[in-house]
Order: structure tokens, then sequence, then C-alpha cells
């Protein structure tokens, strides 16, 4: 499993120029599954990323989590985290798991993100989305399990 953090200010979601969600302070996860991963990799990350001090505190050091600020969480799949670039130009996507696992363990993640008390919004699985953000610092972690 795979999970690149970024820390935002702001960021929505669109689906055919919809506004599907959007989030003020915390971050966006894009989130991508590999063949082996199972539901205790998605537990496993999403303790992970609710419990990581990303936010900075009065002495503006990093301490705080995203509970601490009240932050939220725009939650984004993203099978192309496991492309695979080593031959020829075209990417290859034969490490990332199936559609339906993945969505099942992507649904399953939030669900986790969700229990910690956060606000989780979410595009739709394998629909053409839009992101726009305001990447703050910018911060951009990868979390990998």
């Amino acid at each position: 499993m795979k999970v690149v953090l970024q820390r935002v200010t702001q960021a929505q979601l669109s689906i055919d120029q919809q506004v599907h969600a959007q989030i003020g302070r915390g971050v966006v996860l894009l989130v991508g599954f590999g063949q082996a991963d199972q539901p205790a990799n998605a537990d496993y990350l999403a303790a992970k990323i609710v419990k990581s001090r990303i936010f900075e505190d009065s002495q503006g050091k990093t301490n705080l989590a995203l509970a601490d600020v009240q932050g939220e969480i725009l939650s984004v799949s993203q099978f192309t985290l496991y492309a695979n670039t080593k031959k020829g130009n075209r990417p290859s996507f034969v490490e990332a798991l199936n559609p339906e696992a993945a969505q099942q363990l992507y649904d399953y993640f939030n669900q986790r993100l969700a229990a910690s008390g956060l606000k989780v919004q979410t595009g739709i699985f394998g629909a053409d989305m839009q992101v726009q953000l305001t990447n703050d610092g910018p911060m951009t972690i990868i979390y990998e399990n």
C-alpha cells in the first residue's frame, strides 16, 4: 500500500466539472494498493496517518496531529502509484491490485480514517477526477507498507 500525503490549507475534488468533495485545513491522500495488500496494511497506515504530527504548534514545531488542529481528509484512489516505469515509455500497472479488491480496501481504509472521528471526504473510485489544492509548506510525505 502506498499513500502520498500532502498537507493543505484547502482542497476540492471535481467530477464532470461539479464539485464532489472539499476540505479546509488538513491533508489530501493519494491512495494506491498493490497485489499483496490486505486490510492489515490499511489499518496500519490509517493509524499512522491519523497520529502523524505534521502540523505546527505555537512554537513552530511539527508536534500536532490532524485531530489537534481539527483537520480534514480528502482521500483519492490512485492506482497509478504502482506504475512501473523501468522499461519503455508507457508505464505498466500490473503491480496494482485488481479494481474490485482495491475498491474494497479503499473503502475499508476510509472507514478506518473516519473511525478516528475526523471528517473524511472521498472521490469516486475509478472516476476521472480533478483535484485542486493549496499545498501547505509544502509538506508532502510518502507512506508505504
